[in-house]
């Protein structure tokens, strides 16, 4: 279980999580996925999951961020000196926690429709209690960054490219002042130049003492920005598709 001490720089501490799936298709039949799922992340620290293609990784991440439920075990949350198990949290609580301390970039951007990139990538920041002007101008600030052309900022991005939409969602995910942050794949859609101003990120993240939880399948990102491999398969119960996981 997660230490009460607020002074040993733990954030999130999975302890004997365990995941199934009901296959409807197939008359019901559950599938477990993995089990005994334990590990801590610290400040500071970006961990890397790793493991085969399919073996449950983006699973991990979304149960943490409550998009899958935990069936046994504890996601333990450090939410400025409290605890919260997440894996029992009510849907409120875990809203709260989605919008001051638990960030997820995922590989696929979800927004609401006819809203421009800026807006989208500001309204992260003013969520957080940042002021809209100073959110406005930081949303520039970070698609100029990732470079986005400046024609597209007031556009929305359900018309971008798969690497557009991604750089909107990177910028999302990194302009707020999240704890701990999730990164499920932030580089699977951009080309090298932008691949390297989320390894940037990142680090500038770990310096600013965010713990980071990811998957990166491209192995020179994960060998700049991992300070240590969780290797998935000794978890797996069975193996299935990351996208059904």
């Amino acid at each position: 279980m997660a230490s009460s001490n607020t002074n040993d720089g733990l954030m999130l501490s999975l302890e004997t999580v365990s995941k199934s799936f009901t296959m409807h298709l197939r008359g019901g039949i559950e599938l477990p996925v993995f089990q005994n799922v334990s590990f801590d992340i610290h400040k500071g620290e970006c961990a890397v999951l790793s493991g085969p293609s399919g073996i449950g990784k983006s699973s991990i991440l979304k149960m943490i961020y409550g998009n899958y439920r935990v069936e046994t075990g504890e996601v333990r949350l450090r939410t400025d000196d409290d605890w919260i198990d997440l894996a029992a949290a009510d849907p409120r609580t875990v809203i709260a926690i989605r919008q001051q301390t638990l960030g997820y970039i995922s590989q696929f951007l979800r927004v609401i429709p006819r809203v421009g990139a800026r807006q989208i990538v500001a309204e992260a920041a003013i969520a957080q209690g940042r002021d809209t002007d100073e959110a406005m101008a930081d949303a520039e600030a970070m698609l100029d960054r990732l470079n986005l052309p400046r024609k597209l900022w007031e556009l929305p991005p359900a018309t971008f490219s798969g690497g557009e939409q991604q750089r909107v969602n990177i910028a999302r995910g990194f302009i707020a002042h999240y704890p701990v942050l999730l990164l499920d794949e932030p580089t699977a859609s951009l080309d090298a130049a932008n691949a390297s101003v989320v390894g940037d990120l990142v680090e500038e993240k770990k310096a600013a003492g965010v713990a980071m939880l990811g998957i990166f399948h491209d192995p020179d990102m994960r060998k700049r920005v991992g300070d240590r491999l969780i290797d998935v398969s000794q978890f797996a119960v069975t193996s299935t598709d990351d996208q059904a996981a």
